[in-house]
């Protein structure tokens, strides 16, 4: 929604489940992200929490360098001191920066998967996790009571000289060592895999390839280039995206493809033949690896969107899948709650124990390149796990509507609690913690929600066919009329 179209009343700029994104040149422009920047420094101001820098990161998107520049000027006209890196990073580096370092903020001016028109800055808060919600909306009030005000800026060169603004020029070591410290380097080795990895245009390149390198692998390169149109589609390693990678790998005789999206927190896998290995399988098979092969003792923690076959594969080893709402700040803190193993979302991220507190797609891609050297062909493993467990099928449709439906939409699903009807299912529980979510007597699963980072109504369905689970949208969408 454009900044313009909301009343002063309200949050003039709005965070969601990953940060502040907006549309470049209608919402994310400059006087924006300066008010974004001064906000996050009266945030600290508020909280006490002046007493270190704040590390300052970028993807590469469009205007993403700059902005990093902006958001400097007006922290260190404020005082505060900053840490700028000099080359674009992924969001999971900056989130390990501010763990390993023991800082209280960093940002990311980055806007993840979303479309190439979309740019945005998210709040890295103590430990490296996700700001949570209550931190998020303080910050919303912050901006918008000094909204009319213009920011003051410095200098950078003047910042320099003040002693305001160091810069960090190789900021991947420690990230690099930490991740190659917990995998089975020998295994790796002794298999030699050929890999070919598709960063997507994105920022995730350079950590993973070295860690391969050192590793042994060998590894090709797609789509490496900088292009802030991210070759004319969205960079999300989907299905749908990965058709050029799908065939590469096949044509190249590879052993496995690795695709990130745009600032590398979220992983997509191609086996051998080509077969895309979705996020929800990629979960299944990295948990059961590191409980029942390496030794892993622990629950899953899971959020209301992802596959119910970590519930199987949890009950299975004695354990317990925990389900928590969409955003990984929750599922971060219910790994931290329950001591799970690891925790992950459909849509493609997924962090491990003892890791940073939010997504990775470096590090889970290290993991589930060990896993197969260890166990040998992913898709094997999934028609094995599919034997023990049965056979799920997650589809999604992304739902646009006029904003001005929105409070109509909401009070059907969220105040009135309308359910349309599903032919030949048995609804046993409904569950309205984070939008609408329906659980089926055969363990399958209809949910619709917001998007919390685009202007968009998210339906998610699982069954044991997509036909199934399609058969679960549909009513959705006609009684919503949408």
């Amino acid at each position: 929604m454009s900044t313009k179209q909301i009343q002063k009343s309200e949050p003039i700029i709005k965070f969601g489940t990953g940060g502040w994104r907006g549309i470049i040149g209608d919402d994310f422009i400059k006087a924006n992200i300066l008010r974004v920047a001064r906000g996050v420094c009266r945030l600290a101001e508020e909280e006490k929490k002046t007493d270190k820098p704040i590390v300052i990161g970028y993807d590469r998107r469009f205007l993403s360098e700059m902005s990093s520049r902006w958001i400097a000027e007006v922290m260190t006209a404020l005082h505060f001191r900053v840490i700028l890196i000099e080359r674009s990073t992924p969001t999971p580096l900056i989130m390990f920066l501010v763990q390993n370092e023991n800082l209280h903020y960093g940002l990311e001016v980055t806007a993840s998967h979303n479309p190439s028109s979309y740019n945005g800055i998210k709040l890295i808060v103590d430990e490296g996790r996700d700001a949570p919600v209550e931190t998020t909306a303080r910050l919303e009030t912050l901006i918008t009571q000094e909204y009319d005000v213009p920011c003051s800026t410095m200098a950078l060169n003047a910042a320099e000289d003040a002693g305001l603004v160091s810069y960090l020029h190789a900021p991947f070591n420690d990230f690099i060592d930490h991740i190659l410290e917990n995998l089975n380097q020998t295994v790796i080795k002794k298999r030699a895999l050929r890999i070919l990895f598709d960063p997507m245009h994105g920022s995730g390149t350079y950590p993973l390839m070295v860690i391969l390198q050192t590793l042994r692998c060998t590894v090709d390169l797609i789509n490496d280039n900088k292009d802030a149109y991210f070759g004319g589609g969205i960079p999300a390693p989907t299905e749908s995206r990965l058709k050029d990678l799908r065939n590469r790998v096949v044509d190249g005789g590879y052993d496995l493809g690795i695709a990130f999206d745009g600032d590398g927190d979220r992983l997509g896998v191609v086996d051998e033949h080509g077969r895309y290995i979705d996020a929800n399988e990629i979960l299944g098979l990295l948990y059961y690896y590191l409980h029942a092969v390496k030794g892993w003792n622990g629950p899953v923690v899971r959020n209301l969107a992802t596959t119910h076959m970590l519930d199987k594969i949890a009950e299975s080893l004695g354990e317990k899948c925990y389900e928590v709402p969409i955003g990984f700040k929750y599922i971060s803190s219910g790994i931290d709650r329950h001591d799970a193993i690891l925790g992950g979302e459909s849509s493609g991220g997924l962090t491990v124990r003892g890791h940073i507190h939010g997504k990775d797609s470096i590090y889970a891609a290290s993991l589930f390149i060990e896993m197969v050297c260890s166990m040998g062909s992913p898709t094997k493993m999934i028609e094995a796990l599919e034997e023990q467990f049965g056979h799920f099928e997650l589809v999604e449709a992304n739902l646009a509507f006029p904003a001005e439906r929105k409070p109509e939409i909401q009070k059907t699903l969220m105040v009135d609690k309308l359910l349309p009807s599903f032919p030949d299912a048995e609804v046993v529980r409904v569950n309205y913690e984070d939008g609408c979510k329906v659980y089926f007597s055969d363990d399958s699963f209809v949910i619709c929600r917001f998007s919390g980072t685009e202007p968009l109504l998210r339906i998610f369905a699982e069954a044991s066919t997509k036909e199934k689970a399609q058969q679960y949208i549909t009513p959705f969408r006609t009684m919503l009329n949408i």
